[in-house]
């Protein structure tokens, strides 16, 4: 699978004195620090400077935009962009970071009035926003539309690196997939089961796969519409599911306050009135050996609700499996990179993307919204 060539900045001539717009995907956890919203893991920032360096390098003037949590399309103070502006003055004060563009309804109803807004009095656009970039919001697919524009370098390399996932991965490619729900990620399971040699389900979504067995899932997340589709996929002999889980009695607290002494371990099946949060102790076991077994890992989404340090142990488990592979390991944004960088595992990988429903939708649709506004710019 492989898509035309995306608008590079190469292409341009001087930028001496140029106003150049850069969408950027910013959208980092923050936290209160010393009285301070601020910004606790900078990943997705520090993935921009090489294009910001090499804008500045030319002599351009660079103002980025972002989207930082979900506001509604209003201004809300606790989306303000400061904390993140904050930490991009650290990295690189010459940039300026506009203001939240969800906090305009324009942006995500993908208001060409609004995009036009954004890159008014500007030369160029630069897309740098992949885990944006599946949405037809404004900010991504209007400005290719009315200046030249480009994709950014790192943009650029997410592409590259998950199609070639597709094309020409080392075998045998094992997917690991987990997450809440299984219908959020069914069509990424189809043409994971066509491509992938094995596909490990864990998280929320693989209590439907455990009913599909018919096996008892007890108040855990379960979507009882994909019962079927479940059975169909564990049939092609491709999918690996939990052998056993642990979690909670409904009644239990959950988080801080919960006790070890609460936890239950499931086996063939889970009783009402309780509910699973995390694979079990065999599972864990079973997904590490497979994983060591890999060419090629792709990982998207943790194996149980890991908030929770009671429940933090299988994804865990397969994050340091996936660390200590000798296969090419691509992790692909959200919560499966939060575990990493929580567990200090973050170098140990081959490829970290900085999005995760955008690297599932190219593996799955093999195009985004984004790069097709590139490819389409009267400029390309």
């Amino acid at each position: 699978m492989s898509l035309p060539a995306l608008p590079t900045i190469e292409r341009w001539p001087s930028l001496r004195g140029k106003r150049v717009f850069v969408r950027v995907d910013f959208n980092a956890p923050v936290a209160e620090v010393d009285g301070q919203l601020t910004v606790t893991d900078d990943f997705r920032l520090r993935a921009t400077l090489p294009l910001l360096d090499s804008l500045l390098a030319r002599g351009a003037h660079v103002v980025a935009a972002t989207h930082f949590g979900r506001p509604g399309g209003r201004v809300d103070e606790r989306y303000r962009i400061e904390p993140v502006a904050r930490a991009l003055r650290a990295l690189r004060s010459d940039v300026v970071l506009a203001e939240n563009l969800r906090f305009y309804p324009g942006e995500e109803s993908g208001s060409r009035e609004y995009g036009a807004s954004l890159v008014e009095g500007f030369d160029f656009y630069v897309n740098e926003a992949f885990g944006a970039s599946h949405r037809a919001h404004a900010s991504i697919v209007v400005p290719p539309t009315l200046i030249p524009s480009a994709a950014g370098p790192n943009l650029q390399r997410e592409v590259a690196t998950l199609l070639s996932l597709l094309e020409s991965p080392r075998r045998p490619m094992v997917a690991v997939v987990g997450g809440a729900k299984v219908r959020d990620k069914m069509g990424i399971m189809k043409v994971l089961c066509e491509k992938a040699d094995v596909v490990v389900v864990g998280g929320g979504m693989s209590y439907t796969f455990f009913a599909a067995q018919g096996r008892g899932v007890g108040s855990s997340l379960f979507d009882p519409g994909y019962v079927e589709e479940c059975a169909s996929l564990l049939a092609e002999g491709r999918v690996v599911i939990p052998v056993d889980y642990r979690g909670l009695r409904d009644d239990a607290p959950f988080g801080p306050d919960g006790g070890v002494d609460d936890v239950v371990e499931f086996d063939q099946s889970i009783p009402d009135g309780f509910m699973g949060l995390d694979i079990g102790v065999r599972t864990r076991e079973l997904f590490a050996a497979t994983i060591a077994s890999a060419g090629t890992i792709l990982w998207n989404g943790p194996m149980g609700v890991f908030e929770d340090p009671r429940f933090i142990g299988g994804t865990e488990a397969v994050a340091r499996a996936v660390a200590s592979s000798n296969a090419v390991s691509v992790v692909g944004g959200g919560d499966s990179v939060a575990a990493l960088t929580q567990f200090g595992l973050r170098d140990d990988v081959s490829f970290v993307s900085t999005g995760g429903g955008a690297s599932l939708e190219l593996v799955e649709l093999g195009d985004l919204p984004g790069l097709r506004a590139l490819r389409e710019s009267p400029w390309a």
